[in-house]
């Protein structure tokens, strides 16, 4: 009897094995096991950089001098003998620390002394709020006056004048670990190059070089941005008639260096010195919210345009990193953690495997107009 196609066919859709789409256990158990010794390996890495921050952070910090100073050191040397060329390099290097210490110290002395000798001044602004709140029937203003007066902002202000003085040994550890660091870079890109089968070393040569660009830049916006947010506070100090102008600019200009800690701290500051000065809560508000329609412009609007997408990263990923890196590094860690976030984002984008990460921890991505355009129905402008 002869089989019609049709019925070959099913015949045939019959005799075939039938393929589970189901994902075996042992996929899932490896799966499983594979995230968590990722996550295990994450955990003793960070635990192994709190615990060595002493030794790691000022390897940190020398690779991210390094990646900023060397082309001054690599144009140098093209002319100049390369430890004469590493001298100057090096030379340069300490006076610009010196100079930005210098100015750190002298503006936050001099604050720290006009601070003491308002303290009278401050305990009865103190004590009139605390009188003020008390009136309302709020019982934390005991808790508030107890631990949040006079004696803890000044304690506070010595805190960081004693951290501002242990850092002197740090950077001296620093500034050994560049010279070594600078005499190495050509060797280390020569065995780089060596490797050109090797998958790891392509991606570490290219992502080295592209990290080292977006350290150049950040610094040079960072320093741009700073100096006009110490302008425009000593601007708005000098038309307030707030005391200390010049000392609220530099403090303004070096704390800027640091997101969100730093602007908050500099805002906070002067807006109590006002307090104090003035000895009515209304010009102290007119100055903090001046402070921050400063800090606001300067931050979230002119900085991001200036900057583009080279440095783009998530504001979430910027905050984490300030918080987080301060926590394992302490003010160090507050400088240097959106570098090392700016850092990792970049490697992750060079493999294909990681590249998710990148645009995990981008920046939102913009809207296409072109997108948007064709979408409602309007062709696109050309």
């Amino acid at each position: 009897m002869n089989v019609s196609a049709s019925g070959r066919h099913h015949q045939y859709r019959r005799l075939q094995p039938r393929v589970s789409h189901r994902v075996s256990p042992m996929t899932t158990a490896d799966h499983w096991s594979r995230t968590m010794i990722t996550i295990i390996a994450v955990i003793v890495v960070f635990s192994a950089l709190y615990q060595a921050s002493t030794l790691v952070a000022p390897v940190a910090g020398a690779i991210f001098i390094i990646a900023i100073v060397w082309p001054l050191q690599s144009r140098l040397q093209t002319h100049l003998p390369k430890l004469l060329a590493l001298a100057i390099v090096i030379g340069a290097t300490i006076a610009v620390f010196i100079v930005f210490a210098s100015l750190v110290s002298w503006g936050f002395g001099r604050i720290a002394r006009a601070l003491f000798a308002e303290a009278n001044r401050f305990q009865a602004l103190y004590s009139q709020t605390t009188a003020w709140i008390e009136s309302y029937g709020i019982a934390v203003a005991g808790v508030w006056a107890d631990h949040f007066n006079v004696g803890w902002l000044l304690r506070a202000i010595q805190g960081i004048t004693a951290r501002l003085n242990t850092t002197v040994s740090f950077w001296l550890v620093v500034v050994v670990y560049v010279v070594l660091g600078l005499l190495e870079v050509d060797d280390v890109k020569r065995k780089l190059l060596a490797l050109r089968g090797n998958e790891a070393a392509r991606i570490t040569l290219s992502a080295s070089t592209t990290i080292a660009a977006k350290f150049r830049r950040y610094m040079f916006i960072r320093t741009l941005m700073s100096a006009a947010t110490g302008f425009m506070v000593w601007a708005l100090a000098t038309v307030s008639g707030l005391q200390l102008t010049q000392e609220w600019g530099v403090v303004a200009f070096s704390l800027n260096y640091i997101p969100f800690i730093g602007p908050f701290i500099a805002t906070l500051f002067p807006t109590l010195f006002a307090l104090a000065q003035f000895e009515h809560w209304q010009s102290a508000l007119i100055v903090f919210a001046c402070l921050n329609l400063i800090q606001f412009v300067i931050g979230s609007y002119i900085e991001p345009r200036v900057a583009g997408g080279a440095l783009a990263i998530s504001p979430f990923l910027v905050l984490f990193s300030v918080f987080f890196w301060t926590y394992l590094w302490g003010i160090f860690g507050a400088f240097i953690g959106v570098p090392i976030s700016i850092a990792i984002v970049t490697l992750a984008a060079e493999h294909p495997s990681s590249r998710w990460l990148a645009v995990l921890l981008g920046a939102p991505p913009k809207e296409d107009p072109c997108q948007l355009a064709t979408t409602s129905g309007t062709p696109p402008v050309v």
